[in-house]
């Protein structure tokens, strides 16, 4: 079985979980839904965002909703807030982009959970904390793991077309 940093971090805290990692590169999220048995909405994204200089915030969002900026500024009570860099986000949560999990982070970074993680039913994939894979967990079972977090409605639903 892998061993990254997220899955050490699940194990310590007995929440069941299995890893999954794909067979070659991932272009898109309904790849990696298609590949994982999941529906798009079943892919938790963790995504960091500078608030200012040392202050970060990770939100996590299911499939393929996007931030909602203002919604989101409104919550921290921030003007201005912008997403993490490349570097940023190695640098905070030790992991590249694509890999990102708010478990086994090196040190806390504020989290805000938005409903539509919760909405899910069944099984959710999150980041691994490596290029490629995936922990897929219950939503019970990422709910405890979350422990008390801020919740709320932090996205909108892209229109296609």
């Amino acid at each position: 079985m892998m061993q990254t940093a997220v899955t050490a971090d699940l194990e310590s805290r007995g929440i069941p979980f299995r890893t999954f990692t794909h067979p070659g590169p991932v272009q898109s999220l309904e790849q990696a839904a298609r590949e994982r048995g999941q529906e798009p909405d079943q892919v938790i994204r963790s995504i960091l965002f500078r608030i200012s200089r040392e202050e970060f915030v990770m939100v996590l969002a299911a499939g393929d909703r996007q931030i909602d900026w203002r919604t989101l500024r409104r919550h921290l009570g921030e003007s201005r807030i912008t997403m993490a860099s490349q570097e940023e986000v190695l640098q905070e949560t030790g992991y590249a982009i694509g890999a990102v999990s708010p478990f086994g982070l090196p040190r806390p970074i504020r989290l805000l959970i938005d409903q539509s993680v919760y909405d899910q039913v069944g099984e959710v994939s999150i980041g691994a904390g490596q290029r490629g894979s995936t922990v897929i967990l219950q939503v019970e079972d990422l709910k405890r793991a979350l422990g008390s977090v801020e919740t709320g409605q932090f996205v909108k639903r892209n229109i296609p077309g």
